[in-house]
């Protein structure tokens, strides 16, 4: 390999730098499990409780259930009525949230230093002590309705990347769409989110994360002392779901009102964990963004501006999910380009992978774009606080996001060769095409109705 250029050395040496503050793991008598990261640049502090929990957990009939949880989660406690919570945080300078994912659900506050004790007293407090009141839930779940419609029903991509997944997938549940299907929504009852949220709400099957201007031991105190008392659950237990071996292409066409059609291709890869031989996944990482790796990657010189056949094209995988994935390619073809024209042109661009090692110089550059963008990203405690949560909620050992540059630079062009060949094949591919219908009159903009929580 190439000796590695003056730019990416100097960023690499930063991201180490980032990469040493101190971290102080902690578990508590009950299971939870605590991670602290001193970040003493700005006098605030993120803390975020993770849940190992997630749409990738349910199943048929109860699908959604924990993406209206979290919504819940704000409606009140003996000690803290509906709205309180959020009105707590906000009198103490606070800003909150949460977000459900497949595979968790996490809760947030950023707060000035001292203010930490509100926060882990109102977690704690909903940790165990959920009302789950049946005439907020009947509320809450029609916000959750209205928002599948307006993000996913009356979006035409979105609702063809719904449709996609649940072709592209036989078994995993990652098949399972975060906010739920509408008639498992419209069969949703009280008794199910109690029974929910005493299966998976518990110490024992959550991770604190506190990341900022603090002293990690006088933060794990605050931790045992309001945490400390909750009781451990037996929390539920998963089955095996593995995705089978697809066996040929897999294509569906979704037919809804659009202005223009759309393209979606999912090849099936590994994850972390999961994979034949370790350097895999970071393989991937970097093909992805040779790909679509900003206006200098391959999609968006040859393809956006080349040979004009795309008006966007995107591409996207991760390595750090609790089950196996996809790398995934989407877009949108110019106006007199059409959707075959489109797949041609992506193929092609997986052939050209298939068919040459990627050259050093665009393999350092993409890299250097990878390093830089890593180390923007530890300017912010909240997106460090979400990098080590994410992998020890999704069985990873944090410290994976600090190795995470150094795995890349052993990656060589051969290697992004090697997984080309080994992944994107047709034997694992799967297509969706969003075919436009008319868009009879003015779509009425959609308003959520108050209380909904943003997640991502």
């Amino acid at each position: 390999m190439k000796k590695i250029t003056g730019i990416l050395a100097m960023l690499l040496g930063l991201a180490t730098a980032g990469a040493s503050a101190a971290v102080v793991e902690h578990q508590l008598d009950n299971g939870m499990k605590v991670i602290v990261k001193e970040d003493h640049r700005a006098p605030i502090v993120v803390s975020q409780v993770w849940y190992k929990v997630g749409s990738s957990y349910e199943y048929g009939g109860l699908t959604g259930i924990s993406h209206v949880l979290e919504h819940m989660m704000f409606k009140g406690t003996e000690k803290h009525p509906p709205g309180e919570f959020s009105r707590i945080i906000a009198a103490n300078g606070g800003d909150e949230n949460a977000f459900t994912g497949r595979d968790y659900t996490a809760y947030f506050q950023t707060m000035a230093k001292d203010r930490l004790p509100v926060s882990f007293e109102l977690e704690a407090d909903r940790m165990r002590n959920l009302l789950l009141l049946d005439k907020e839930f009947q509320k809450e779940v029609e916000v959750v309705k209205e928002e599948r419609r307006m993000r996913t029903e009356d979006n035409p991509n979105s609702l063809t990347y719904e449709q996609f997944n649940t072709v592209a997938y036989e078994a995993s549940p990652y098949r399972i769409p975060v906010i739920g299907w509408m008639s498992d929504l419209d069969a949703l009852k009280v008794d199910d989110l109690r029974a929910w949220y005493r299966k998976w709400y518990a110490p024992n099957n959550a991770t604190l994360v506190v990341v900022g201007d603090v002293n990690p031991q006088e933060v794990v105190k605050l931790a045992e002392r309001y945490f400390g008392p909750l009781q451990p659950e037996q929390v539920g237990q998963t089955k095996p779901r593995n995705e089978p071996a697809q066996r040929g292409i897999k294509r569906i066409s979704v037919k809804a009102p659009a202005r223009q059609p759309y393209l979606i291709m999912g090849y099936k890869t590994p994850v972390i964990g999961e994979a034949e031989v370790e350097w895999e996944p970071y393989a991937l990482e970097l093909l992805a963004y040779v790909l679509d790796g900003g206006d200098s990657a391959r999609f968006a010189r040859d393809l956006v501006r080349g040979s004009e056949v795309a008006a966007d094209a995107d591409a996207d995988y991760s390595a750090f999910s609790r089950l196996p994935g996809m790398l995934t390619l989407d877009a949108i073809p110019t106006p007199g380009k059409s959707i075959e024209d489109l797949e041609v042109a992506l193929k092609e661009q997986v052939a050209r992978l298939q068919e040459e090692p990627v050259s050093q110089e665009e393999l350092d550059r993409v890299r250097n774009q990878i390093v830089a963008s890593k180390v923007y990203e530890k300017d912010s405690v909240f997106y460090q606080a979400m990098q080590i949560g994410q992998l020890e909620t999704v069985g990873l050992d944090w410290r994976l996001a600090d190795e995470y540059v150094d795995h890349l630079k052993q990656v060589t062009p051969e290697q992004i060769q090697q997984v080309a060949r080994k992944y994107l094949v047709e034997d694992s591919l799967s297509v969706a095409v969003l075919d436009p219908l008319p868009i009879e009159g003015k779509t009425a903009q959609r308003q959520i109705p108050q209380g909904v929580r943003h997640d991502f």
